[in-house]
């Protein structure tokens, strides 16, 4: 692949430079693009940023003008030039959450005309904020063994049952949510994926304190919650199908290589700014090794995404690719975090109100915010399983039979 600039791509280039030139000084600081670290709500300057964005083309950039985008082809050298022009001026891009990495590319591929019109382009000017009603108390690894229910009444589902480990649905507008509504079908046939409100009548939110003292997940209960079944997205009962695309784009958001290309840069930043002895920490053999070494995977990581770009535009299939994103990107992005925090010495065993915390405590949050990425949109055992056995051709690991009951 060549990644040098040619005319078309230069010119590009100083059109970016030229916009944060004269628009960086309204892009609200990090912090508030960081789920972990945002208040209850988007903050209005946020918005107004991401908005300026999507206006410009320089995030949600190939989504359909008719649905509120920029509507411009697909570039990968323009995509990496809008990262790393961004990165340079040492500001913060466009949003990349559930709502506009998740819900937006699966409403693409499964939603009807009116279902786009009504939800992708408040979703990608962060309007509407969205969570994802997967996983329940029995129902995790095994996803499609979940029990929440949808029965019919008219035009209507009513909606009874339980989710858990549900990002951000204390912040939520809306809910993308897999439910059984076809209760004699084998269990992968029987799912519906439904979006609604979180306003709804029925539904009970209870949050989860994690170890970074934030409740950024939730238990979500539905009791007699009445949608309307127009409100199904992709065929009733093929829910399971439009899961995986969902999925699929999961994995690409959680191992995002440009998230990891932001913290290896300010991780480089506290290596200069950090002293030993005297000495800026760059210059210990042991740190720069360290910093070295997830220099290079960052880098991998970024060439392996252009690639999975590359094989998108083309028709190719890349669920295997994204599958190593997941697994890859996250152990990545953790081990910058354990780096921050080891730069940071006895200051980064710190944590809430301490007045010589770094960066308000990002380094110590991030830590551990991102150790429960490697188990949340599936565990990297599982990760590794699929890999092995799709992408390898080795066996399944082989069941353990039931032990017989005397007497049976």
């Amino acid at each position: 692949m060549d990644l040098t600039d040619r005319a078309e791509h230069g010119a590009f280039r100083g059109e970016v430079r030229q916009f944060l030139d004269q628009n960086k000084h309204l892009a609200p600081d990090v912090s508030s693009f960081t789920l972990r670290m945002r208040p209850r709500k988007l903050s209005e300057d946020v918005r107004d940023w991401q908005g300026l964005l999507v206006d410009r083309g320089l995030t949600s950039r190939t989504i359909p003008k008719a649905y509120g985008g920029f509507g411009a082809e697909p570039d990968i050298l323009k995509s990496r030039i809008i990262a790393d022009e961004f990165f340079a001026a040492d500001t913060v891009q466009g949003l990349r959450n559930m709502s506009i990495s998740m819900l937006v590319p699966t409403m693409l591929e499964h939603g009807t005309e009116a279902q786009k019109q009504r939800y992708i382009e408040p979703s990608i000017r962060s309007q509407l904020v969205w969570c994802q009603g997967y996983s329940e108390p029995n129902a995790g690894s095994d996803l499609a063994s979940l029990q929440t229910a949808a029965t019919e009444d008219g035009d209507d589902f009513i909606i009874n049952g339980q989710k858990i480990w549900t990002s951000g649905a204390h912040v939520a507008d809306m809910m993308f949510c897999l439910v059984r509504t076809e209760p004699d079908a084998p269990k992968h046939e029987g799912i519906s994926y439904i979006v609604f409100p979180m306003d709804t009548p029925g539904i009970e939110v209870r949050p989860l304190m994690n170890m970074t003292g934030a409740p950024a997940f939730n238990e979500v209960f539905f009791t007699d919650v009445r949608v309307p079944q127009a409100n199904v997205v992709g065929q009733r009962g093929q829910g399971w199908q439009v899961a995986n695309s969902t999925l699929k784009h999961e994995r690409g958001l959680l191992g995002d290589a440009n998230r990891s290309l932001d913290s290896l840069l300010r991780v480089g930043k506290l290596l200069q700014n950090e002293s030993l002895d005297g000495r800026p920490l760059i210059e210990n053999p042991l740190f720069r090794d360290r910093y070295i070494r997830l220099q290079a995977r960052t880098q991998a990581m970024r060439l392996h995404e252009m690639r999975l770009i590359s094989d998108s535009v083309k028709g190719k299939p890349r669920s295997l690719g994204d599958m190593v994103v997941k697994l890859l990107g996250c152990e990545l992005n953790h081990q910058l975090d354990g780096l921050g925090v080891d730069i940071l010495g006895e200051i980064g065993v710190l944590y809430d109100e301490s007045s010589m915390l770094r960066d308000g405590g990002a380094w110590q949050a991030n830590f551990m915010f991102d150790l429960g990425l490697i188990i949340g949109g599936g565990t990297a055992q599982i990760q590794k399983n699929i890999i092995s056995e799709r992408g390898l051709g080795m066996p399944r690991e082989p069941k353990v039979a039931e032990p017989k009951v005397a007497g049976a």
